[in-house]
């Protein structure tokens, strides 16, 4: 790993969590194994989660209905996104692994993170039609999913009260990767690539 560019996504409230924990753990040890590493704190940045008009530095393309699909794919191509959406996109430009660290909330991300993702992650950026999932922009990344549940493991099982984690893993690992995948069994736990 050395000499390789990490960009840890971090979503939660607490430094001195377990995700803190966690995240201060791979910065020490990317770190010492050569990796530059930065790390996108987003409640201490105050990351703003809701997309929206705000988003857009430019004239709409359609004032009159407003469709953040369209809208943000028209900024990204026309460079008028805000410094933050376009600040986040440049680090996961130049990184070679996107690690995110967060905690399961109702068998998903936190709304910061789902925020984050609505708006860096957008079109014209990440991805394009054509050129998603096997021909995306972000293809020969590595994204890692690092996430904490507040539960045992049995719980996650078949046979647990919460089901298969890798069912209700699969859609955020189909977004996260951008890559088609025919069913959850062909994930493996917590890791993917961008490609």
């Amino acid at each position: 790993m050395a000499g390789k560019k990490v960009l840890i996504i971090y979503a939660h409230q607490e430094p001195r969590s377990f995700n803190g924990c966690l995240k201060k753990v791979a910065v020490e040890t990317l770190s010492k194994q050569g990796c530059s590493v930065t790390v996108s704190d987003l409640y201490a940045m105050d990351f703003e989660p809701r997309a929206t008009r705000n988003d857009i530095t430019g004239p709409l393309s359609n004032p009159e209905v407003f469709s953040y699909g369209v809208e943000a794919y028209e900024a990204c191509k026309k460079q008028s996104l805000t410094s933050d959406i376009v600040d986040e996109q440049k680090k996961v430009q130049e990184a070679d692994l996107v690690i995110f660290q967060f905690p399961l909330y109702w068998f998903s991300v936190p709304a910061i993170l789902k925020g984050w993702m609505d708006r860096v992650l957008c079109q014209g950026f990440a991805f394009d039609l054509p050129g998603f999932y096997d021909s995306g922009f972000l293809k020969g990344k590595l994204a890692l999913l690092s996430i904490t549940t507040g539960s045992t493991a049995e719980m996650y099982t078949k046979t647990g009260v919460s089901g298969d984690f890798k069912y209700f893993l699969w859609p955020l690992q189909v977004a996260i990767a951008l890559h088609p995948t025919p069913s959850p069994h062909s994930f493996p736990r917590c890791k993917m690539r961008w490609d």
